[in-house]
């Protein structure tokens, strides 16, 4: 086969699939662009950007999401390294336990948090049974309990490109430093970690970027009091039927969560690969 051949074949192979991203991004992207812009103004980008409220709401929008990322990657890093080092049975449970939330609906996830979380929930009960407070902890309805209910989703989208990259750290490596003398933490600090940072990279962007618009868990575990990006723009659509304000807020997003993933490339110089 010619070269030209092979061209319309791969072509043709990659025809649907590049078809299938412009309906299902391309042109959701373009269309709420155009109702941001619908009066020919950037009237809408500006009220969202000089608005205090707006503004309050994305900044608290991005610290909530940094607070989420470095939580995962906490608690993520050592359970993806505990994975790609323990012997495959255990690794089989891990993975069973990992995965087990995907099967369940993220709503149904949310609401059991609320029972869990509650002031008269499953967690204050226990603990008041024990001793260990004497009056409810306020887990529902705050911050604390947005970050807790998204951490418990998120956490496998940090510890799938971490332990993909772990898997393919050779041990040699760590066995040659600790023979030369170096101690573990050493090992770990400059050989184990730098190895395994385009999985961080990779990690913590995808979990910030997903955390940017997340609607369901906020809305509910915020209680109306932690107000996110995302429940701003369901707000401005079936409230106040502010399509345009809501287009442009999300078109800001957009541009955050591309900004801040070009920034976290540019600063660690690495690859980010987690297939």
């Amino acid at each position: 086969m010619n070269a030209a051949g092979a061209a319309t074949r791969a072509a043709s192979i990659g025809a649907l699939p590049i078809a299938f991203l412009l309906v299902l991004f391309v042109f959701p992207v373009l269309r709420f662009l155009l109702l941001a812009v619908e009066d020919g103004t950037l009237a809408h980008f500006e009220k969202a950007l000089t608005d205090g409220l707006h503004v309050l709401v994305l900044v608290e929008t991005l610290r909530i999401a940094a607070i989420v990322t470095l939580i995962c990657l906490a608690l993520g890093y050592p359970l993806s390294y505990w994975l790609a080092t323990t012997t495959p049975p255990w690794r089989n449970v891990g993975f069973a336990l990992l995965l087990l939330p995907f099967w369940i609906s993220v709503l149904v996830r949310t609401y059991a948090w609320m029972i869990l979380l509650g002031r008269n929930g499953v967690l204050n009960r226990q603990l008041m049974a024990l001793g260990v407070i004497d009056a409810p902890l306020p887990l529902l309805h705050n911050t604390t309990g947005v970050v807790i209910g998204m951490v418990h989703v998120l956490l496998p989208y940090m510890v799938f490109p971490l332990y993909a990259v772990m898997r393919r750290v050779d041990p040699a490596l760590l066995s040659a430093a600790e023979g030369l003398g170096a101690p573990g933490w050493q090992v770990m600090r400059r050989i184990y970690f730098p190895l395994t940072l385009p999985g961080v990279l990779s990690g913590a962007t995808l979990v910030f970027v997903i955390s940017l618009g997340f609607f369901i868990t906020p809305a509910l575990l915020g209680g109306g009091r932690v107000l996110m990006i995302g429940v701003l723009i369901e707000r401005h659509v079936r409230q106040y039927l502010d399509w345009g304000l809501a287009a442009a807020l999300a078109i800001i997003v957009l541009a955050v969560a591309l900004a801040i993933y070009a920034a976290l490339r540019r600063l660690t110089r690495v690859d980010v690969q987690w297939t």
